[in-house]
């Protein structure tokens, strides 16, 4: 690479669990998103943006490794991803970036509940970072919005007073005026926790609250009173839950429009200081939320309105403006996309596809489809909801494994996905299309398809991921002697 060019900063901002339909720029009427609109305006637009398994940690894992779930092994959430995959941050260290993460890790903890005990929000310095040495202002995962806490280099944690995520961009704003006085470029990973549930009115700020007060949000047209079977406990929707939801979607919106404020904030930060020319500038989101569609609430499945997201792309030098690209496009696709936007090589072991030539050039040749998975309950190892699915700019298809269930929608022509064409004899030709290309895929991918427990039983030891996944195990010595160097007073949690 040609050090003698000022290489871009990297400023990557991801809100949690907001769903592409919920935002102004995709044409929700009830979003007030001015920000988010404003970003779609002055670059790329990625339109059929798909999280590759629709829940947190595994994003997380897939946007970190560039890897699939099968991969990476984070087949639940709560479980301990292993640091010896290459990652994105490895990368950038390596070529002299600093590194910056702030906000929600959940790639840490190896404990179902007691996220706000210490040993479970506090990720140690060191390789279970993944390469974020420079700064870090995190916790693995908590949704308590208000008077919460952080941590940075010690187990002591740093209690803040107000809203998270006013606190958390309001760090993200600092640490990008410190890093405008040096010439060496940074990458900053903002995760916000926000518009996760709780929706209450103690968990969002009362200003915005009053924006969607008496406000009648209604759920898509696909929402269903009864209970999808194939929910796991986490997206079962109960009668409580069903006549909260006016009120739940009401603080869902409410937080959403704060989260845009928040990026506003930052863009404005980037002017201010005259990095925005030469900062590539990223607002997504790690998965959506059913808010009842299909019968379902939550997320961890193959519909759109939990697996499609925004993906909004800004770098005035490079990129395009107000340009919308339907590639395919997913969480596995960001890390080689990016690094090669910044320069930057992309590790071997990275599964996704480079597409950065839709955001600089308009077109080129991208994936022929998106590939998704379900291997588990969201966070439990509990057998009987598993699925995989593949999705492109047309049509998703998807299957079940407890009783090979298939599901085909046309998403052009039936966006709510209300009619399944599985068994249509008009479509049979399109179905096995599909089930013939998700069935070559997974072999490839070596993906047997097991149940929940397999993996708990073949890849994890006391939710660590130990073996099974490619490209990474833990050394339990190891981390037993970081465990202890940062929490000696307690009892070491591996055997």
């Amino acid at each position: 690479m040609n050090r003698s060019i000022k290489r871009p900063n990297l400023v990557y901002l991801f809100a949690d669990q907001l769903r592409y339909q919920a935002c102004g720029f995709a044409g929700d009427s009830w979003a007030q998103t001015p920000n988010m609109d404003l970003l779609a305006s002055q670059g790329v637009n990625f339109t059929n943006a798909t999280s590759n398994t629709p829940v947190c940690s595994a994003y997380r894992a897939s946007l970190f490794t560039g890897k699939y779930q099968s991969s990476h092994g984070m087949v639940i959430n709560e479980l301990r991803l292993s640091p010896d995959h290459k990652c994105f941050g490895h990368v950038l260290t390596a070529n002299d970036y600093r590194t910056a993460y702030i906000g929600k890790w959940h790639l840490w903890a190896n404990e179902l509940g007691n996220h706000r005990a210490i040993r479970n929000g506090f990720v140690p310095p060191g390789p279970y970072r993944l390469g974020f040495d420079d700064y870090w202002a995190g916790y693995n995962f908590n949704h308590n919005s208000y008077d919460s806490y952080y941590f940075e280099e010690t187990a002591t944690p740093i209690p803040y007073n107000g809203y998270e995520a006013d606190i958390q961009t309001n760090l993200a704003i600092d640490y990008i005026r410190q890093a405008a006085k040096n010439s060496t470029p940074f990458a900053m990973f903002l995760s916000w926790g926000p518009p996760h549930d709780p929706w209450g009115l103690d968990n969002t700020p009362d200003e915005y609250w009053k924006m969607f007060e008496g406000v009648d949000i209604h759920p898509n047209p696909n929402f269903s009173s009864q209970p999808d079977p194939y929910s796991d406990n986490w997206a079962k929707i109960t009668p409580d839950y069903l006549n909260g939801l006016q009120n739940s979607m009401r603080g869902y919106y409410a937080q959403t429009t704060n989260i845009d404020w928040n990026l506003g904030r930052v863009m404005d930060c980037l002017e201010q200081v005259g990095l925005a020319e030469n900062t590539i500038l990223v607002f997504t989101s790690d998965h959506g939320e059913m808010f009842g569609s299909q019968g379902r609430r939550a997320k961890n499945i193959f519909y759109n309105e939990a697996c499609h997201v925004p993906f909004l792309l800004r770098h005035s030098k490079n990129t395009l403006s107000e340009h919308k690209t339907n590639v395919n496009f997913s969480t596995v696709d960001i890390m080689p996309t990016l690094l090669s936007m910044m320069d930057l090589p992309i590790p071997s072991t990275v599964e996704g596809s480079d597409v950065s030539s839709f955001a600089i050039q308009g077109s080129g040749v991208g994936p022929i489809a998106t590939f998704m998975q379900g291997m588990g309950a969201t966070a439990a190892w509990t057998d009987g909801t598993e699925w995989r699915g593949v999705k492109d700019n047309e049509f998703t298809f998807a299957v079940y494994r407890k009783n090979r269930q298939e599901f085909l929608f046309n998403n052009e022509d039936d966006p709510y996905q209300l009619k399944n064409l599985a068994e249509n004899p008009d479509y049979t030709n399109k179905a096995q299309l599909y089930r013939t290309l998700l069935g070559d895929w997974m072999n490839v991918q070596e993906d047997g398809f097991e149940a929940c427990s397999w993996y708990r039983n073949q890849w994890t030891k006391d939710r660590n991921i130990i073996r099974g996944a490619k490209g990474g195990c833990h050394d339990l010595e190891q981390l037993n002697e970081i465990i202890l160097t940062h929490f000696p007073n307690i009892d070491c949690v591996l055997p």
